[in-house]
C-alpha cells in the first residue's frame, strides 16, 4: 500500500471546484492509501476552531469518514492555518503533528514539513513567521470576536499579496543550505514539503532527495511513497 502526502489545497467557499476535487480525492484515492499526511494549508485562510463556516464541517465529515474507515490521517500546520487547533483535529479525527517530523517508510528515512521555514532567504517573511508564532500573541488573537479576526486575515492576505509582488521567485524559494542542513539534522535520506508551489522532485547529493508538493489550483497534486519509491503526480479534479 502507498502512503499519500499533500499540501497547499487552499480550500475556501470561493473556490468550490478545489473543494469538489479535494473530496473525490479523499473518496477515491486516499481511501486505499496506508496513510495521508496533510503538510499545511488544508485551508486558505484559518482564524479559529470556532470559525462556523460550512465549509470547514463538510471537511471534517469527508475526514473523520476517513479515518473511521480506518485510515490515519496525520497534519501539520502551513502558514496560513497555522492556528488549527486540537478541537477541529478531534471533529476530522485527525493527528496534529509537530515540524520538522521524521518517519520511517518502506526503508526511507523521511523528514516532512510544510516548507517555509526552508525560505531563510526570505528575510521579512521570516520575521513575520517568528511573530505569529508566538503563543501570547496566538492566544491574543484567538480571544478577539470572530468578525474583527477575519477582518485582520483579510488585510494580512492582502498586505502580504502586496509583499510578494515585489520578491524574486528565487527569494521565496527554499535556500539550498537549509535544506541540507534539516536533512542532516534528521538523518534523513528523503524531504517532503509544500508551500513553495514548484511541484517537483528534486536529486540531491548523497543519493537524497526533496520531494515538493505542488498547490491545489486547476489540478491536484499527491507524493506518494511506496516499494517503488518516491512519486510525484498530478491530477485534473475530474479525472
Amino acid at each position: 500500500m502507498s502512503t499519500l502526502f499533500v499540501a497547499d489545497i487552499h480550500l475556501c467557499a470561493r473556490e468550490p471546484a478545489i473543494t469538489a476535487g479535494f473530496l473525490h480525492f479523499l473518496r477515491a484515492r486516499a481511501i486505499a492509501a496506508q496513510a495521508l499526511y496533510i503538510l499545511g494549508d488544508l485551508f486558505k485562510v484559518w482564524v479559529g476552531d470556532d470559525d462556523p463556516n460550512p465549509l470547514h464541517h463538510e471537511i471534517a465529515v469527508a475526514l473523520q469518514a476517513l479515518t473511521q474507515r480506518g485510515i490515519p490521517c496525520y497534519f501539520i500546520h502551513g502558514n496560513r492555518d497555522f492556528l488549527l487547533g486540537k478541537r477541529y483535529a478531534a471533529a476530522c479525527g485527525i493527528t496534529l503533528l509537530i515540524a520538522p517530523q521524521v518517519m520511517f517508510l518502506n526503508g526511507l528515512r523521511i523528514v516532512i514539513l510544510h516548507g517555509d521555514a526552508l525560505c531563510t532567504d526570505d528575510n521579512d517573511y521570516q520575521r513575520f513567521r517568528r511573530w505569529m508564532h508566538q503563543r501570547c500573541l496566538q492566544r491574543l488573537f484567538l480571544s478577539l470576536p470572530l468578525w474583527l479576526r477575519l477582518r485582520i486575515a483579510d488585510r494580512m492576505r492582502a498586505n502580504s499579496l502586496r509583499a510578494n509582488s515585489g520578491k524574486t521567485t528565487g527569494i521565496m524559494d527554499v535556500n539550498a543550505q537549509a535544506v541540507i542542513a534539516a536533512m542532516d539534522d534528521t538523518d534523513s535520506t528523503v524531504m517532503i514539503h509544500g508551500h513553495t508551489h514548484q511541484p517537483a522532485i528534486h536529486q540531491l547529493p548523497g543519493k537524497r532527495c526533496r520531494a515538493v508538493l505542488g498547490a491545489w489550483c486547476h489540478h491536484g497534486s499527491i507524493v506518494e511513497v511506496s516499494t517503488s519509491g518516491v512519486i510525484l503526480h498530478e491530477f485534473r479534479f475530474n479525472g
